[in-house]
């Protein structure tokens, strides 16, 4: 066995434990979780691979790649929860290939399996790679964007560059203009700092219609289908409004992404003080040769850049890690045996966190709407309604296949249903009044914790009986009144 073969078993081997360990038994959860997987569970049993559906209505959140992912997993494995976490660990895999045949072209086998290891044994990674959400995948098809950039630049085969093109609409279909916005934003401003402007006329122009041909493959069926509803909701509340306003405003702080870096990075965020330390001695900044200009670039690139959009998410400079970890890689060459302690520490703890945090947390402490579900499909008959009052759980709705109604005063529904450029517009899911609960139907309440106390005052809870108290629901029955 060669050096790279076994380098590449043992990435393969540390990565299918860490990423596929457990995932049967994590329970699907809220909020994000449950969106995706009721979407493709729609769009499949409609049959419609094209539009994206959920609660019956068309949703514009994101492009439909990783929804082809999760419609594939549940026609190989059915509809359940390894198949939903499937793509993102076998993402999470290539990635880490990826990561090894880059770096050891641009630097040798010994920082190309270093690098590896310390990205698959990084905390976010990790976690990412376990969640059912598109970045796993954008992760691969961004920084693809890069890594053949960066090859097609340095080498004699410009013909890289069509997979840059390819990668990049790969990356659109995944997560929208930021697929080819930012790589491409990168790529420009290595170019201005190289002053290298003759390579733009190497760089395939030609490769835009790839390009054109394998993002136009969804958005143009979209528009011919929805016309300016997917346009406005698409790029105006999930791409220009999200780049605006804030969706969470408690997190747009300006240390946001240092604090995700030290937790993301976990335990590899020790490097960082140390390379600050080592130039802070030697009172002078570091000479950087073009490759390590280029890793630095796309890393502060990436953190940067998410730092000044309005909404924050911890997974958005998540594709940063990648150049992180190489240069982790040749920050700890010449520390192989602390290297090896960290990764075999690391599996054992995610191992541990996996069984004794994630599987439990996500299956009994209401992160999962699943146990509600299992009652549901129990007691619920056809012609019995089912309203939820409380935070609305669409985990609920993807376990027991019930139409499940959010309960609002009529007051209200109006004010919580979507609007344009507004984060309302996330709000798809059926409404039904409280006031006009029906008597001659039997009538499920989920009732969430946050009502509570409100449910004597909202309910007559004498016509109410209690089915079942979960960690975050109650659920209560009211029988059809007889005529």
């Amino acid at each position: 066995m060669t050096t790279t073969q076994r380098h590449l078993l043992l990435i393969f081997l540390i990565g299918a434990g860490l990423f596929f360990l457990g995932n049967a038994a994590i329970m699907i959860t809220d909020p994000v979780e449950s969106n995706y997987t009721l979407t493709a569970k729609e769009m499949l049993f409609s049959g419609d691979f094209i539009s994206p559906r959920i609660y019956g209505n068309f949703w514009y959140d994101k492009p439909v790649f990783f929804y082809w992912e999760l419609i594939a997993a549940f026609q190989a494995f059915g509809i359940n929860e390894f198949a939903a976490r499937f793509f993102p660990a076998v993402f999470g895999i290539i990635g880490l290939f990826m990561t090894y045949f880059f770096t050891r072209r641009i630097y040798d086998a010994k920082t190309a399996v270093l690098a590896s290891l310390i990205l698959g044994t990084s905390f976010e990674y990790w976690l990412i790679s376990k969640t059912v959400i598109t970045d796993l995948t954008l992760f691969v098809f961004f920084n693809a964007v890069l890594v053949f950039f960066y090859l097609a630049y340095t080498g004699k085969n410009k013909n890289w560059y069509y997979l840059c093109y390819l990668a990049s609409g790969l990356a659109v279909l995944t997560k929208g203009p930021i697929g080819i916005l930012l790589p491409g934003f990168i790529v420009t401003v290595f170019i201005c700092l190289r002053r290298d402007f003759a390579e733009v006329c190497r760089m395939k122009p030609l490769g835009f219609v790839l390009f054109a041909i394998v993002a136009g493959s969804w958005y143009y069926p979209m528009y011919q289908l929805h016309g300016s509803a997917f346009i406005d909701t698409f790029l105006g509340v999930h791409n220009v409004l999200r780049a605006t306003v804030s969706e969470h405003p408690q997190w747009d702080v300006w240390y946001y992404y240092t604090m995700i870096f030290f937790v993301g990075f976990f335990p590899w965020c020790f490097s960082l003080p140390m390379v600050l330390r080592k130039y802070w001695k030697k009172r002078q900044w570091p000479v950087l040769d073009q490759t390590t200009l280029f890793l630095l670039i796309w890393a502060l690139a990436v953190n940067v850049f998410y730092q000044c959009m309005a909404t924050k998410y911890t997974t958005y400079t998540l594709p940063g890690l990648l150049p992180i970890a190489i240069l982790t890689a040749r920050l700890l060459y010449s520390k192989e045996r602390l290297v090896r302690r960290l990764v075999i520490g690391s599996v054992i703890f995610y191992a541990a966190l996996t069984f004794l945090v994630a599987i439990p947390v996500c299956r009994d402490r209401g992160y999962s709407g699943w146990d509600t579900a299992a009652l549901l499909r129990q007691q619920v008959q056809p012609g019995d309604l089912v309203v939820s009052y409380g935070d609305y759980r669409t985990s609920i709705v993807f376990y027991s296949g019930q139409i499940v109604y959010n309960l609002v005063p009529r007051r209200e529904i109006a004010q919580d249903q979507p609007k344009a450029m507004s984060w309302k517009s996330k709000n798809v899911m059926p409404y039904y009044p409280l006031e006009a609960l029906p008597e001659d139907q039997n009538v499920y309440l989920v009732l969430n914790e946050r009502k509570y106390n409100e449910f004597p005052r909202d309910f007559q809870t004498d016509e109410w009986t209690e089915l079942g108290v979960f960690a975050n629901n109650r659920v209560y029955m009211r029988p059809a009144k007889m005529k």
